[in-house]
């Protein structure tokens, strides 16, 4: 059997963390791009459902990168109440709308940082609660100590690596819509992404490599 090297194998384990998807999605009816015009005419119901909808990806990415829940409870209310005010300001571009949210959601983060002493850390218990049963008992306790150390890893990682990570893997990020959010090309997220995930596979522990 062929043996996976510590790229990757951080990878593999980055892909099997819980994640939001968020594929891009064209304007269709009842899509996310529908209640966003709806919204845009003044249906409040509209702009609840797109909460609904997206709540959870933006708590997740803001708890991630505050390490703190009340904070990111938040900083999650404040990231929808300036979507509402902005509403009419956003169009199709041909992505999910969800990278829209986490894009406010980003800046209201590093407002916060700008503003106060406030480190950044990774809070591995919550964001990690929602793993997904194993085949048996045995593998569920070896894949939770893979996800954990290698969380605790992506902690250790540099402000845009971590960014990058956390945006691609555990929200479930497109390329394109990490390159929105981190305002930067494509190129450059690829790039970003791929050394960040060299700069994991040396940060995992050597029973885990």
């Amino acid at each position: 059997m062929q043996t996976m090297s510590p790229a990757e194998l951080a990878t593999v384990t980055l892909a099997r963390i819980p994640r939001q998807e968020s594929a891009v999605e064209a304007p269709e009816p009842g899509g996310s791009w529908e209640l966003v015009r709806a919204a845009q005419e003044g249906d409040r119901s509209a702009f609840a459902l797109l909460y609904d909808k997206y709540v959870d990806v933006v708590f997740r990415y803001v708890l991630f990168r505050v390490g703190d829940r009340e904070l990111a409870e938040d900083v999650t209310s404040e990231t929808f109440l300036r979507a509402l005010r902005r509403i009419s300001s956003v169009t199709y571009q041909g992505r999910d709308v969800g990278a829209w949210f986490v894009t406010i959601a980003r800046n209201l983060v590093l407002d916060h940082v700008k503003s106060s002493r406030f480190r950044l850390e990774v809070t591995t218990a919550e964001v990690d609660d929602s793993g997904r049963v194993e085949a048996g008992p045995e593998q569920q306790v070896l894949a939770g100590a893979t996800r954990t150390a290698l969380l605790e890893c992506v902690r250790q990682l540099g402000d845009d690596q971590r960014e990058c990570i956390v945006l691609r893997f555990l929200q479930g990020l497109s390329v394109a819509e990490t390159a929105v959010v981190m305002s930067r090309n494509e190129g450059a997220v690829k790039a970003l992404q791929h050394r960040a995930v060299r700069r994991l596979a040396q940060l995992l522990p050597p029973d885990l490599r």
